[in-house]
């Protein structure tokens, strides 16, 4: 913005951010300077603590504000159960959906040799450590139905199946209150090969 510099800086920092344009950040910049209480204020601190103070939980990779993670540290969860996602935010989707009461283990992305995402990029390592140990009974492998999610699930199989016998994948198919002719080919496609019985 012409003579604003800050304010363009601002801008350009907050249309990085996904589902960020530049019209959406200049309405979130023009409505902190324009608040007479201290919400900019309040949005630095908050930035501040999310810098200083969240990290990577030291077992599964999860975010955490200290050596362990909130679900590692829940002593009720079944331990022999693990899920694998690629990011944190697939573990919270997990936990808003209530079902799952195993751990996890964050990848920290999925394998994409285009974009030069290696297995060496991701936390499989510490996977096989985790698996070496001998408590996991099954893994859940929670990886997103794309290109890459798919490569990424088949690479978990090949480093989980000589430590585990039960290896399942989450079932995909149609969403609930979707329409058949609204649905594309693949996910009917999956609907399909993974029916059972009814």
């Amino acid at each position: 913005m012409k003579g604003l510099p800050s304010v363009d800086r601002a801008i350009r920092a907050l249309s990085r951010f996904p589902g960020v344009g530049p019209k959406s950040a200049q309405r979130m910049i023009f409505h902190l300077l324009r608040g007479e209480d201290k919400r900019a204020d309040e949005l630095i601190h908050a930035l501040e603590g999310l810098r200083d103070q969240v990290g990577c939980c030291r077992v599964c990779h999860n975010l955490a504000e200290g050596e362990r993670c909130w679900v590692c540290e829940d002593h009720s969860r079944d331990d022999t159960l693990l899920c694998v996602v690629e990011e944190s935010v697939d573990l919270m989707a997990m936990e808003r959906a209530g079902l799952y009461r195993g751990v996890y283990h964050v990848l920290g992305g999925r394998l994409n040799p285009l974009e030069g995402v290696e297995p060496e990029h991701l936390s499989f390592a510490s996977l096989q450590r985790r698996l070496e140990a001998g408590v996991i009974k099954e893994v859940v492998i929670a990886t997103n139905p794309t290109v890459e999610g798919e490569a990424t699930a088949h690479y978990i199989s090949q480093i989980v199946t000589p430590y585990i016998d039960r290896v399942t994948r989450l079932a995909y198919g149609l969403p609930m209150g979707g329409e058949l002719e609204y649905l594309d080919e693949s996910t009917l496609y999956q609907a399909l090969a993974g029916r059972r019985s009814f």
